[in-house]
């Protein structure tokens, strides 16, 4: 109900208002490790991950990521989601100030006669001689709730910390755009490699099985080595078909992640991968705790805590009494027979004051509801802290591993190598059995495939542990508190 204000009124107000509780806090400490458990790599100092991939030595990587931004439809969801966040933040403040409407009316009728008010029966209230009057009207109108209890300025810092959550979902969905494209890029210059291998192998065997079918004709090699010389080489050329068709499924990929035309980026990426080396890795000697307050989900969760205390705020705000204020100001003019009248209005008021009384339990609802989505953001919150540090923890790990092994895989693959070369060697001389220049092939082999499969095991280490820091984002400062 409203009624004018009085001091009773006023008093019932501000008692309520002390016996109403308060929004929980917007801040929650995660639980966080005292340092990373998992062994850092290298001794450099920490780069600015925003400049990560310029600083790979790869042109074409920036390019396709670039690229794979403009068009990925993630992408374009978060930034349509940064609008929406954007203006239910204008409507949430423009809550907390005055409305002000124009109106404008005009009629036209005629006199009512004095002589027709208690007339009897019949009777029209209008003189038959009674002139039209005309008559215009044109004013403002002003309507202000004032905040009385903080209900629309928690309502504004609930649009705010969303704004800021959506802002930080945009990056976040660039930063996945980004990693997914290296990956994939990744891969197909691992499969290019690893094609190289595959066909280089498969000539390799394809002159053994012409040397030794020429011996078996010359009476000199039993048939039984042609055939496995045969196999051999038949199963060469299966292998590296298969990796020729996993090279093709690598490139369409890219393909759609980048909306480029296929015959360009088959262009592209057969030049950059004869240009280029391997990927330079960026060396981290050290990722400070608090890197994981910049990971964009994580500053997006402890925003939604903000919020979602703001939402428990207005909630109960709805429950007080609502103190508002009305004003308007205009002009009406009067003409009648050829006289006009002009005259300004003006008022201020009513100040009324409306104090719930009975909904039903609609507004207590309204309280419980915001209150349990409130905590359930805390544990989101929580969660995501955990996932960061896993994440990183990860990271590290396979960084560390890789390395470690990488050493030992690049001896193991010269080795093999040259334990083949001099096998070749003896077997043309007829010092070595085709079985044991077989034997000795597919170790070579396989010691080239470990540590081709290696090098990008750890490519893909570097771009987790990009993606695990935020991809070197920064969170924007703290808001000032606003006065109340």
């Amino acid at each position: 109900m409203t009624f004018p204000l009085h001091w009773p009124t006023l008093g019932l107000s501000l008692l309520l208002a002390a016996c109403a509780s308060t929004a929980p806090p917007t801040t929650v400490a995660p639980v966080l490790p005292t340092q990373w458990q998992a062994p850092l790599p290298h001794n450099g100092t920490l780069t600015d991950l925003s400049q990560w991939w310029q600083q790979q030595g790869d042109p074409l990587l920036v390019e396709l990521i670039d690229a794979a931004q403009r068009v990925s439809p993630g992408v374009s969801a978060a930034r349509a989601r940064i609008a929406q966040a954007r203006a239910t933040q204008v409507g949430a403040g423009a809550s907390l100030g005055p409305s002000l409407d124009a109106s404008a009316s005009a009629s036209r009728a005629p006199v009512q006669s004095g002589g027709g008010v208690g007339g009897g029966a019949g009777s029209t209230g209008f003189s038959a001689n009674s002139p039209p009057a005309t008559t215009l009207q044109a004013g403002l109108q002003a309507a202000w709730e004032i905040d009385l209890f903080g209900g629309h300025r928690a309502n504004l810092d609930a649009a705010q910390a969303r704004l800021d959550g959506a802002e930080a979902q945009w990056h976040d969905a660039r930063v996945s755009v980004a990693a997914e494209v290296a990956n994939q890029y990744l891969a197909l210059r691992s499969c290019q490699r690893l094609l190289a291998v595959s066909e280089a192998d498969a000539a390799s065997r394809a002159e053994t099985a012409r040397l030794t079918e020429l011996s078996t004709n010359a009476g000199f090699t039993a048939p039984a080595n042609a055939a496995l010389a045969r196999a051999s080489a038949a199963d060469a050329r299966s292998r590296a078909t298969q990796q020729r068709g996993q090279c093709a499924l690598d490139l369409k990929a890219l393909v759609a992640l980048t909306g480029l035309a296929e015959p360009d980026l088959k262009q592209k990426v057969v030049k950059a991968l004869v240009e280029s080396s391997d990927l330079a890795p960026v060396f981290i000697a050290f990722v400070p705790l608090q890197t994981l307050s910049q990971r964009p989900d994580v500053f997006s969760a402890e925003r939604e805590v903000v919020a979602a205390s703001g939402d428990v705020g207005f909630a109960q705000a709805q429950r007080l009494p609502r103190l508002s204020l009305n004003g308007s100001i205009g002009v009406i003019g009067y003409r009648v027979a050829g006289v006009s009248v002009n005259a300004d209005t003006w008022s201020i008021g009513p100040i009324s004051l409306s104090v719930p009384l009975f909904d039903g339990g609609r507004a207590v609802a309204n309280v419980a509801a915001a209150q349990a989505r409130y905590d359930d953001a805390v544990l989101q919150y929580q969660g995501k802290v955990r996932q960061a540090v896993r994440e990183v923890e990860e990271a590290l790990v396979n960084l560390q591993s890789t390395d470690a092994r990488s050493a030992d895989a690049a001896t193991a693959s010269e080795g093999y190598r040259a334990a083949f070369t001099a096998t070749e060697a003896r077997y043309r001389a007829g010092l070595a059995s085709l079985v044991e220049l077989e034997d000795t092939r597919r170790t070579a082999l396989a010691a080239d495939t470990t540590r081709l499969t290696l090098q990008r095991e750890r490519a893909a280490a570097w771009v987790a542990l990009y993606r695990a820091v935020g991809g070197g984002w920064q969170a924007p400062a703290p808001l000032a508190a606003a006065p109340r």
